[in-house]
């Protein structure tokens, strides 16, 4: 891999599990191996304009990412990856926290001013979610809630992004309620078998599927379908979400016979 590639991999690592978008974790990501710049030299060095580093900058420095000087020009400067984990992870906790203090009060409230209670119908629903963290999230959503078997059908670098989620750590709380997941991915290395093995499936088989897309089943609920999960960048993943059984049962039934002719990962 070379050193551009390599960039390039942090960089979408960096937007997948800390939420910088593509201008964000570019910069981050030169201020720490140039050091300390002005904006408008980070603007020149990464091709982008001015006014997108700049709101870019404000940012970050909002954020507790980078640091700026009282000087003019401002000087640019990044602050330490674990400093920036620790700050991140300390905002998303108080957010949880957040949500959970004040769950109850808001459903209540909710409850409260609807003009009619939920008729508990389900009617068939198609939507297309837009992002990757979004289509992970709907993702970690149907595993966790799931008793039953959901087949995960994917590619190596969709795998690669998984493993940053929330996904692998529910797949164990859908084991630990009965259910499964079944993995089926195209392989042929035998180095990639311990790096496919991260993602926690209850079981993997390998198949010739030919795909660049991801498909995610549960008979009976819900399909959520991409037909290209490797974008260069995560808001230009799209998939496809629906409950509509004909469909679901459908693809359920194509995994089941692409899992029939899969051979067991070894």
């Amino acid at each position: 891999m070379s050193l551009q590639e390599k960039s390039e991999n942090i960089a979408e690592k960096i937007q997948d599990v800390l939420g910088f978008d593509e201008i964000e974790s570019k910069i981050y990501l030169t201020l720490l191996k140039t050091g300390p710049l002005t904006a408008s030299a980070l603007a020149k060095d990464l091709n982008f304009d001015r006014a997108s580093t700049y709101r870019s900058v404000e940012k970050l420095v909002e954020r507790n990412i980078i640091t700026t000087t009282l000087t003019n020009p401002k000087i640019c400067t990044a602050i330490e990856p674990e400093d920036v984990f620790k700050i991140i992870a300390e905002k998303k906790e108080a957010e949880i926290k957040n949500i959970r203090k004040t769950k109850q009060e808001i459903i209540d409230s909710i409850t409260s001013i609807r003009a009619c209670p939920a008729s508990g119908m389900n009617f068939p629903t198609l939507r297309v979610i837009q992002g990757r963290k979004s289509i992970y999230s709907d993702i970690s959503q149907l595993i966790a809630n799931s008793f039953e078997t959901v087949f995960i059908v994917t590619n190596l670098e969709d795998l690669s992004k998984m493993y940053f989620s929330l996904i692998p750590d529910k797949i164990k709380e859908c084991e630990k309620k009965g259910g499964k997941v079944l993995l089926l991915v195209e392989n042929t290395d035998k180095e990639n078998i311990s790096f496919i093995k991260r993602i926690n499936a209850s079981e993997t088989r390998i198949s010739k599927i030919q795909t660049l897309g991801r498909i995610v089943v549960q008979k009976d609920t819900k399909v959520i379908m991409s037909d290209f999960s490797n974008g260069t960048y995560p808001h230009e993943d799209l998939s496809l979400s629906t409950n509509a059984k004909d469909i679901v049962n459908n693809i359920d039934n194509l995994c089941r016979f692409l899992w029939a002719l899969g051979k067991p990962l070894r």
